[in-house]
């Protein structure tokens, strides 16, 4: 983002949830959690906007405004019944309200989960699946994709990469919006890790799938050739 976002590309991010029910790694904010103050959701806000400011995006929406879906947790746990949960919720509204983002600022290129959610999280699923079903709307769309050296579930799809980015002239703005998300991210460069512990390479690029759209041009750019 921070690359597109200094070569003058309008960078748009939609968040669906505010991250409510993840895991909290530093000990003295464990009290945010929803078995607690269930204050998670807007502290992560605040981590958020802080890490799109060192990545220079201006422009986030919340799906359905902020609030409007909660974050659903892991299949099977009780987070995953509440009536805001993003994973259960209304498909169709989901994908209006989407829809209605991608009007307004008719993107060339979108960018979203694989088909597991990345690591098979149902809320990353379910964003998968309503940004596909806009997909018609951009001339591209891309999946995020693993780079080596990425701690992959064994029950994940192939992971094709077909888009290389070259992020090294944005490396630090990259590790700068990483530290800002500390409840969820521990970063010791050239690692990074999450509340498993285990470490995962920062990376000097950013690998993507094209699933929809010309390949010519798009090997090291994803917006190569389009005009």
């Amino acid at each position: 983002m921070a690359r597109y976002v200094a070569e003058g590309a309008e960078v748009v991010l939609v968040t669906c949830t505010l991250g409510e029910e993840g895991e909290i790694i530093p000990p003295e904010l464990a009290g945010l959690g929803s078995w607690a103050a269930d204050q998670l959701g807007g502290y992560r806000s605040g981590e958020l906007s802080a890490a799109l400011r060192e990545l220079g995006v201006t422009e986030h929406r919340y799906l359905g405004g902020i609030g409007g879906w909660r974050d659903s947790g892991m299949a099977g746990t009780p987070a995953a019944e509440h009536p805001r949960a993003f994973a259960s919720g209304s498909l169709e509204d989901q994908v209006l309200q989407l829809q209605v983002i991608v009007d307004e600022v008719r993107p060339d290129v979108l960018v979203t989960y694989n088909s597991f959610g990345g690591y098979g999280h149902p809320d990353h699923i379910r964003a998968h699946e309503i940004t596909m079903a806009v997909a018609d709307s951009a001339r591209r769309v891309f999946h995020i994709a693993a780079g080596g050296g990425a701690v992959l579930p064994p029950e994940a799809p192939p992971n094709e990469i077909t888009t290389t980015i070259d992020i090294r002239p944005y490396l630090d703005r990259k590790i700068a919006a990483l530290r800002a998300h500390a409840t969820q991210v521990t970063v010791d460069p050239p690692e990074f890790a999450l509340s498993n512990g285990v470490p995962q390479p920062i990376g000097e690029e950013e690998y993507f799938t094209l699933v929809k759209g010309p390949r010519e041009g798009a090997e090291t750019d994803l917006f190569g050739g389009l005009e």
